[in-house]
């Protein structure tokens, strides 16, 4: 099979290429989860979010944050999770967030959903579930190549967790032609509280979604909000550039894929 060929034509190809996103020699690590990614949950907006980095970096980048909680002098076992963040803890989260942007060997992408209500199953005779699926491709799909290797690591979520990501590895690789799963090697669950990268990508995913929903009064979050606007050099509710490569966002408003 001529892997250029078929990911030219799925425009896949030289996308988001550059020095931080390039990891020809080794194994990609992807971090993924979701936030507010039920049908009915009563939350208008929903995100999903991939952290990614080289597979040999990701104890070096675990050490890196660990000194953060130890500068702190928070507890080893202390998760880093958006639902934590306060104002008592806000130069905690900020230097999390500041290592974030600082660590070349670290890339964050993120599909926003502002509306949920826009979604049309029945428009394109498909279920919530495979919506889903969906979705995750059209956040991946950015960030695979067709030369490289990658490992996709998401949050255990409840008892259907297992037979979910059975199915998003099915899909992702027949979207992506990688029926030989040379590129996408591995689809698989990981507790976040076991995972620094996991807890990372909590955190970048909960910002994105609290600004997407609007919500304002959590001072502390609010503040960690404008960090990453600052950092990033976007305002967090607009499309970057396609080959944006630190800090990626696609805002989906119903009308690009199903």
């Amino acid at each position: 099979m001529n892997w250029r060929a078929t990911f030219v034509e799925m425009g896949l190809d030289n996308t988001l290429q550059g020095d931080h996103l390039s990891n020809m020699d080794g194994v990609t690590n992807v971090y993924c989860d979701e936030s507010c990614h039920l049908e009915h949950d009563g939350q208008r907006a929903m995100v999903f979010g991939a952290l990614w980095c080289p597979e040999a970096k990701k104890r070096e980048i675990a050490e890196r944050i660990n000194e953060i909680r130890l500068r702190h002098k928070m507890p080893k076992d202390f998760e880093f999770k958006w639902t934590k963040v306060s104002l008592g803890k806000i130069q905690l989260y900020m230097d999390l967030i500041d290592y974030f942007f600082d660590d070349d060997h670290l890339n964050f992408r993120c599909l926003v959903i502002p509306n949920k209500s826009v979604i049309n199953h029945n428009h394109f005779n498909q279920s919530h579930d495979d919506w889903y699926y969906k979705m995750y491709f059209n956040m991946l799909k950015v960030i695979l190549k067709p030369d490289s290797a990658y490992r996709i690591y998401l949050d255990i979520k409840d008892t259907r967790s297992n037979s979910k990501v059975n199915k998003l590895h099915d899909v992702l690789c027949n979207n992506a032609y990688d029926f030989s799963r040379t590129v996408i090697q591995r689809v698989q669950q990981v507790r976040s509280h076991e995972t620094q990268q996991a807890q990372l990508a909590d955190v970048l995913i909960g910002a994105m979604a609290y600004r997407a929903r609007g919500l304002n009064a959590n001072a502390g979050k609010t503040a960690l909000i404008d960090r990453i606007s600052k950092r990033s050099g976007y305002t967090l509710d607009k499309n970057t550039l396609y080959r944006e490569e630190k800090f990626n966002i696609l805002i989906w408003r119903g009308s690009e894929e199903p």
